[in-house]
């Protein structure tokens, strides 16, 4: 006895021939026109300074790591970030769109742009007792022979 396969009610080639026929729908958004008033270096580092200050009471960790961050307006569109390493521009990724939702809302400018600009000097160096004597004992070396026989505690 031979048994004959049922006739499945889905084809799977039948379907994939359906939707390679299918007109691609093309859909034509047009970018809603936001506003775009005007801001000042003055909103942005008044903001920037409120959001800092919120931060800090917040999430240190992050609030340490972006203290350092420069914000600067240099177009009508374009806010330039200068940031000390890119583990502390890692931490700002994660409360970059709070602080630019809050701002663009703000000051009611919606096509705001942002550039990232790299500046070590904007690290910050934790200087210790016993770097800031090093560094004396480097120009006078007599401070050296002191510290050897009465023995400094630099530490506290």
């Amino acid at each position: 006895m031979l048994r004959q396969k049922p006739v499945s009610k889905y084809s799977i080639s039948a379907t994939l021939q359906k939707s390679e026929v299918k007109e691609e729908k093309q859909e034509t958004h047009q970018k809603e026109k936001l506003p775009s008033n005007h801001f000042t270096e003055t909103d942005l580092q008044a903001e920037w300074q409120k959001f800092l200050l919120k931060l800090q009471g917040e999430d240190i960790i992050i609030y340490s790591a972006i203290s350092s961050f420069k914000l600067k307006k240099i177009g009508e569109d374009t806010v330039e970030i200068t940031y000390p390493s890119d583990s502390a521009k890692s931490e700002f990724e994660k409360v970059r769109a709070d602080f630019f939702n809050h701002f663009m809302h703000k000051v009611n400018h919606f096509n705001i742009m942002i550039e990232y600009r790299n500046d070590v000097t904007l690290k910050k160096e934790i200087i210790t007792k016993r770097k800031i004597f090093d560094k004396f004992a480097e120009i006078n070396p007599v401070l050296k022979e002191l510290d050897e026989i009465f023995k400094f505690d630099l530490n506290s």
